[in-house]
């Protein structure tokens, strides 16, 4: 136990920074994120500076920047005055973060950054540094204590260095009305991206691989197309086509363990009535939202005239890569 209250000051700790931290976000925070917003508008990007544990934090920021829109590089403190300058360009935000607002190397950049023109946001915990003060907006991250026993290993002070980048990112993506669509064309290769990207009928069985039966169908007969088809349940549907319910293999089970000859039995006597249902030209992504939120493996897909055309599978999800 004595681990696990140890664990459990470390996080106390950096809550409470974390909630000093909100409390003292002001208008300085919106300038940051108006001056950043400005120049990703105008085709700019936003250029991340910092050494040792500041220097990992920003490549942090940088990346969830740039993958929610707001195209962000990060300067190499020691190579930015051999060269690496040449990634700044004018109208470029700097965005630069040191604890202590007087890291040397980070110092060194400050007078050749001058050449360009460009809006520096200091993220540094003591107004009163040389970064602090050679800054156009000034975001405060001072702490009272790092998590660390000893107060050396910088835990606090990254933990809130983090916070606020995420919140500048976020700010920032709803600012630039950042859609899922949006996202998902920065990130095709993962769960988030398919998923966005693709379409119900991109992901659902067709037709021709549903098992759909009139009401009047023997619950045994109705199993049989199950079987045929490899199909969890049976889609009911009237005479014109329209859906009247749903039959699964769980709904036989159930039944069964009461009645035995269930099989005998009208499949319209024991169907879900009005199922949940998804259009198939929404986004495969609804298709997740509504699995998960009605707790069902098995979801009818239909047409505008609310015309069975095929169905969702959870188990396909897995074989897509969506779940």
């Amino acid at each position: 136990m004595e681990y696990l209250e140890k664990a459990r000051r470390v996080l106390d700790i950096e809550i409470f920074e974390l909630q000093r931290l909100r409390e003292r976000l002001g208008d300085e925070f919106s300038r940051a994120v108006r001056l950043i917003k400005e120049a990703v508008e105008a085709r700019g990007k936003v250029v991340v500076l910092g050494v040792g544990k500041s220097g990992h934090i920003g490549s942090k920021i940088a990346a969830t920047l740039t993958s929610t829109g707001s195209p962000a590089v990060v300067l190499d403190s020691l190579n930015a005055l051999h060269g690496d300058l040449g990634m700044v360009a004018d109208g470029d935000v700097v965005l630069a973060l040191s604890a202590s607002g007087e890291t040397e190397e980070l110092l060194r950049i400050l007078p050749a950054l001058a050449r360009f023109q460009v809006r520096v946001v200091a993220v540094c915990g003591d107004p009163g540094s040389t970064l602090a003060q050679n800054c156009e907006v000034f975001l405060d991250v001072n702490i009272e204590q790092e998590a660390c026993p000893l107060n050396l290993a910088p835990t606090s002070s990254t933990t809130v260095m983090l916070a606020l980048g995420d919140a500048l990112a976020m700010v920032l993506l709803e600012a630039r009305g950042f859609q899922k669509e949006d996202f998902a064309r920065f990130h095709p290769a993962g769960m988030i991206g398919r998923s966005v990207l693709l379409r119900v009928h991109q992901i659902m069985r067709p037709r021709e691989s549903l098992a759909l039966v009139s009401g009047d169908t023997l619950v045994r007969s109705a199993l049989k197309t199950m079987t045929d088809l490899r199909a969890g349940a049976a889609v009911i549907a009237d005479d014109g086509g329209q859906l009247l319910g749903i039959f699964t293999h769980g709904d036989f089970v159930r039944h069964f363990q009461n009645d035995p000859k269930v099989g005998e039995r009208l499949v319209a006597d024991l169907m879900t009535l009005n199922p949940v249902t998804v259009q198939q030209d929404k986004l495969a992504v609804e298709v997740l939202n509504l699995l998960e939120r009605h707790r069902i493996d098995d979801l009818v897909v239909v047409d505008e005239q609310q015309v069975p055309v095929g169905i969702v599978d959870s188990q396909d999800l897995t074989k897509l890569k969506l779940l």
